[in-house]
């Protein structure tokens, strides 16, 4: 997105400066300046990422819930539930919404749809969207609409 908006400032810029339009010179800083502001953003989330496994591992170690979130998922992957749902819940105990989420998704995995219910209805209370969406009329956990989060 953020390149698409960069080649769009320069046509805007190169229209402008032949065309001599001042209008268009103006929507193309306007251009450029958004263009910029999403690459920035995109490294800055792009930043964040872990480089290996290891790290991860590390900084799950150290208490960062995001990276628990990345180790509770290759836990879960190699089938070491018990692992994963001890690293989900010490990050559900920093106030993670994703790891209330996810821990929803090993509960449904390993012992069925009603047994997650609790786990998808705290994420939901806490703000998680797609909780939020399975309590509403016709929807998940609450069919009939007598359910709600």
């Amino acid at each position: 997105m953020a390149f698409l908006l960069l080649l769009v400032a320069a046509v805007l810029s190169v229209l402008g400066w032949t065309n001599d339009s001042d209008g268009l010179i103006t929507a193309s800083w306007v251009v450029w300046v958004a263009g910029i502001l999403l690459l920035l953003l995109r490294w800055r989330v792009n930043r964040r990422k872990f480089s290996s496994v290891e790290e991860a591992r590390a900084a799950a170690a150290a208490g960062d819930p995001r990276a628990m979130r990345f180790v509770a998922s290759l836990r879960k992957l190699e089938g070491d539930y018990a692992e994963a749902e001890r690293l989900l819940r010490a990050a559900i105990e920093l106030g993670d919404v994703e790891a209330m989420w996810d821990m929803g998704r090993l509960v449904d995995l390993r012992d069925g749809l009603g047994e997650a219910e609790p786990w998808f209805r705290m994420a939901g209370r806490h703000g998680h969207f797609f909780a939020k969406r399975m309590f509403r009329p016709g929807h998940g956990f609450n069919q009939d609409g007598g359910n709600p989060l």
